[in-house]
């Protein structure tokens, strides 16, 4: 079957709409897209669940290409990625739409925005290098909204930082194909993966998606590529925080992932379709994150709530504290040359061969690039 190619940036007699990849042509002139597992078919002028993937005149574009929703710079620790280069920012970004239905959604007002809705900034991939290096971000991330489904962009920026010496970061869901897996991750150095429950019902009523290939990819990614990873889990109350829920995703983990892969356990805040559901107590927290290190798992953090103690990194040998945070503030650095400075026990992740520079706080910057 015929299939697009990526060009290398919009085209000028359409800007924003670029030919996509990963998908072929039907018999009956629809389009199947193949870039992430709900298989979108559509009609001339129709376009997927995510939105910004369209069929015009029988070929698939995207049309989040060159199009950002704003940018800041962040502290890494906020994607939350905790064993890669501690200390240090981020620029961060998104477009518009998502190819998971979400209920409990904090991120809605971009994720679930249509592009014509936003005043959307246009950059080509150097330029957001070019921000990047300006702004002394060492890391892109792509983030905000699911880079899945605005894969030809982030693959071509992706590339771009490459060869300048910026790291890439994907924050996502992970709902993404076989197909199309190998191409998005080739340039990414580090991933935080959703891992919004471990229940296949919580997956098809609540995110209108599937587990069974979040799953896959987590595998894929720990397995098959260079790409550190970490994975958060937010937990919400009465749907997917209990006891056995939790033990079962702790022993899948351990067996599949293994016990130095980072988890985060987050707090839910009421928002979008579930502001009838209260805001996660911290003790579902701590609980969860008992259960996970009971299992075997030996990085396991909490997030959006103040709890040093379970924000910090531990030696896995000695137990003594490497990282200590604050929130996002690193207030404690014992690793050396990637070991604990104590005892020098191996610390799974990337490191920094400069010493990181404790702070107290971080100064969020928003950038607005012409």
């Amino acid at each position: 079957m015929p299939r697009a190619e990526t060009s290398p940036a919009p085209s000028s007699a359409e800007a924003g709409a670029t030919q996509a990849r990963w998908w072929s042509a039907q018999s009956d002139g629809r389009v199947l897209c193949t870039l992430c597992p709900r298989f979108c078919r559509m009609a001339d002028g129709q376009a997927g669940f995510c939105t910004i993937r369209q069929n015009r005149g029988g070929k698939l574009v995207q049309l989040g290409y060159g199009r950002s929703t704003g940018f800041a710079v962040d502290p890494i620790e906020k994607k939350p990625l905790n064993h890669f280069f501690p200390g240090t920012s981020v620029l961060s970004f998104g477009t518009a739409g998502c190819n998971l239905g979400c209920k409990f959604c904090q991120n809605w007002d971009i994720s679930k925005a249509k592009l014509d809705e936003r005043g959307l900034q246009r950059n080509t991939p150097d330029d957001v290098v070019d921000l990047a290096v300006t702004q002394r971000a060492p890391s892109i991330a792509y983030t905000y909204n699911d880079p899945v489904i605005w894969a030809e962009y982030v693959i071509d920026i992706a590339r771009a930082a490459r060869r300048r010496g910026v790291n890439n970061v994907l924050v996502t869901a992970g709902y993404v194909t076989d197909e199309a897996r190998p191409e998005l991750y080739a340039d990414a150095d580090a991933a935080n993966v959703d891992l919004k429950a471990f229940s296949e019902d919580f997956y098809r009523k609540t995110t209108a998606s599937h587990l069974d290939a979040v799953l896959e990819t987590l595998k894929w990614i720990r397995h098959k590529s260079n790409t550190w990873l970490e994975v958060t889990t937010l937990l919400i109350p009465g749907h997917n925080d209990s006891d056995d829920e939790l033990t079962r995703l702790a022993a899948w983990f351990a067996a599949n992932l293994g016990p130095d892969v980072p988890l985060h356990f987050t707090a839910f805040h009421p928002d979008f379709k579930m502001t009838d559901v209260p805001a996660t107590p911290p003790e579902t927290l701590r609980r969860a994150r008992a259960i996970a290190r009971a299992a075997g798992l030996r990085y396991v953090y909490v997030g959006n709530v103040h709890d040093e103690d379970g924000q910090t990194t531990y030696c896995a040998r000695c137990a003594r504290p490497l990282i200590g945070r604050d929130w996002h503030a690193i207030t404690r650095f014992a690793v050396r040359a990637g070991a604990c400075a104590h005892c020098g026990h191996p610390v799974p992740g990337r490191f920094s061969a400069a010493p990181v520079q404790l702070r107290s706080g971080f100064r969020r910057l928003r950038v607005n690039p012409s």
